[in-house]
């Protein structure tokens, strides 16, 4: 133990144990989650539909996720200390992070900015909750304190730029595999990154190369069609390394683990030839074409529509939010098949080719047209509207050659998207605290850094500690999905928490830089408006919260 270290334990006295601390509230969460998805499942089977009481629902899943958070924080620290590399970094996150999720259990947990769930909402008795308080009273102490966080303060300033991971816990392939993303990321995107921000330019077809001569689009897929086969850890270790960079390097991928997953699972013996190993290899570059412009998330309410014409379809519709579509050379296309099916039975799944374009001629092809949308951040790629007006796909595109599995298709891929997205959000997240940790040291106020005032020093210390939360609890969806099992659940927990935590370290970083964050040149403006997005795409924080409860009460009416 470290001097400072054995100050904190004997000021703190046995509270400050960080993993016998983080098991015993972890065990009291567990009989607190119990009782309130108890209350809250008792609530919803008086009614109808859970619709009626989103607040709760939502509320649970909140709930449901910080216990989640909880565990998988431990098991990290359980995974690290069996190899003996439970050092000081990792045992005041440990200690902060419990603490001060343990505070907001029994105090209120932020679902966004101006909604905060407490557990009487949730029906969880007054005795339960005065004996959850009671229980963790010292692991929130421990959480609270000044010396622990000074000093987790100063190991942080002490190694800038890999503050978060600490001791990773992955395994050999995992770990170089993080180490050769970070300097491709450190040497072909950092430097370039807030440029093409800026002057919303396309993420250049050189740099897309390289990224595929390091099977970044073939991380997932199999080794017989070209890929690395490698699963979704390893595509969160790139995701999240490659968005600390630049989310849209980071999310050149998700289209790719899209149509691959699409087609792996879905597709004919023909259409996995011809097209796995040409994603794998980046030669064929994707984009998914699902919402329309009064869909949003409801995907049964889709309308436009494949007409089949001897061996072809025409497509009539139009769809919007689209990235990366230009430079496209295969659409992933969601459409109504058959329209006097009104909800998802009538969708069919399309791979639809298209010729590349150019900002100048962004689709030529017949019967396809769009325009640009201008978007805040998350750029690189580009968003489009597309209109299709007769547009033609050869049967033969159809995925699987059947028609109306289209949605059944698609809500196999999304426990991975939602993976990745939570990926990316941690890899913004980190973003977001390096480049505030930079400034902090940089900048001197009153005679000296930025950093020393506790405030600014406390703020970079929270982004270290639910940064490494948040990456612990994604990286476990992950090897679930890896295992092969259901963990819908897991990934829309990873999303909900990541999200919030990438756009909380956002805010706080500009924050610490002041009038200066406010300004284009900084690249805090970036990242601010990249963290924006995680909660929106890939299902907003409500549907998140909507899908997690519904996995908590099934079977409740």
């Amino acid at each position: 133990m470290t001097p400072a270290m054995a100050a904190i334990s004997e000021k703190l006295g046995s509270e400050a144990d960080p993993l016998a601390t983080a098991g015993l509230v972890t065990t009291e969460a567990e009989r607190i989650l119990a009782e309130a998805k108890s209350s809250v499942r008792a609530i919803v089977r008086e009614n109808t539909s859970a619709d009626q009481h989103q607040e709760i629902t939502h509320g649970l899943a909140w709930l449901a996720t910080y216990v989640e958070a909880l565990r998988q924080l431990k098991g990290w620290a359980e995974r690290i200390g069996f190899e003996n590399n439970f050092g000081e970094f990792e045992q005041l996150v440990v200690q902060l992070g419990v603490g001060e999720y343990a505070s907001q259990i029994s105090g209120g947990i932020p679902m966004s900015q101006g909604e905060t769930v407490r557990l009487s909402k949730l029906g969880v008795s007054r005795s339960s909750i005065r004996a959850f308080e009671d229980a963790t009273e010292g692991a929130v102490k421990a959480g609270q304190d000044d010396a622990a966080k000074s000093r987790l303060a100063t190991l942080i300033s002490e190694r800038p730029g890999t503050t978060t991971f600490g001791e990773s816990g992955l395994d050999d392939i995992h770990a170089a595999m993080q180490e050769e993303m970070n300097r491709f990321c450190e040497a072909e995107v950092l430097p370039h990154a807030h440029e093409w921000h800026l002057q919303n330019n396309y993420i250049p077809l050189e740099t897309i190369q390289k990224l595929a001569e390091l099977g970044v689009f073939g991380v997932s897929l199999p080794e017989d069609v070209g890929g690395l086969g490698l699963g979704k850890e390893a595509m969160c270790i790139v995701s999240e390394e490659l968005s600390r960079g630049y989310i849209g390097v980071g999310s050149l991928g998700t289209r790719s683990e899209i149509a691959g997953e699409l087609i792996l699972a879905n597709g004919t013996p023909e259409q996995k030839e011809k097209y796995l190993p040409r994603i794998a290899s980046g030669e064929v570059i994707p984009t998914a074409v699902f919402t329309e412009p009064n869909t949003g998330s409801d995907l049964a309410s889709l309308k436009t529509r494949a007409e089949r014409h001897g061996d072809v379809y025409k497509i009539y519709g139009q769809k919007t939010w689209i990235t990366h579509p230009v430079r496209a050379d295969l659409m992933t296309l969601l459409v109504r098949t058959n329209p006097d099916e009104k909800g998802y039975r009538g969708l069919s799944m399309f791979l639809a080719e298209k010729p590349r374009g150019s900002d100048d001629n962004p689709f030529p092809a017949e019967s396809m047209t769009g325009g640009e949308i201008e978007v805040l951040g998350y750029r690189g790629m580009k968003e489009y509207d597309i209109s299709f007006d007769g547009f033609e796909v050869p049967a033969t595109q159809l995925l699987g050659g059947a028609e109306g599995q289209g949605f059944k298709q698609l809500m196999a891929t999304f426990e991975a998207a939602r993976i990745q997205t939570a990926a990316r959000a941690v890899g913004v997240a980190q973003s977001a605290m390096d480049i505030a940790l930079a400034y902090a040291l940089d900048r001197n106020q009153f005679g000296k850094q930025i950093f020393a005032f506790p405030r600014v020093a406390n703020k970079i210390v929270m982004m270290a500690v639910e940064t490494m939360i948040a990456r612990q609890l994604t990286y476990y969806a992950a090897r679930e999905k890896d295992q092969g099992r259901r963990c819908d659940l897991e990934a829309g927990m990873a999303k909900l928490l990541g999200a919030r935590v990438a756009w909380a370290s956002a805010d706080n970083a500009l924050q610490i830089h002041g009038g200066n964050g406010f300004a284009l040149e900084y690249p805090v403006s970036r990242v601010l408006c990249d963290a924006r997005i995680l909660n929106i795409f890939e299902g907003a924080a409500e549907i998140q919260a909507q899908v997690i409860a519904r996995r908590l009460l099934e079977g409740a009416n």
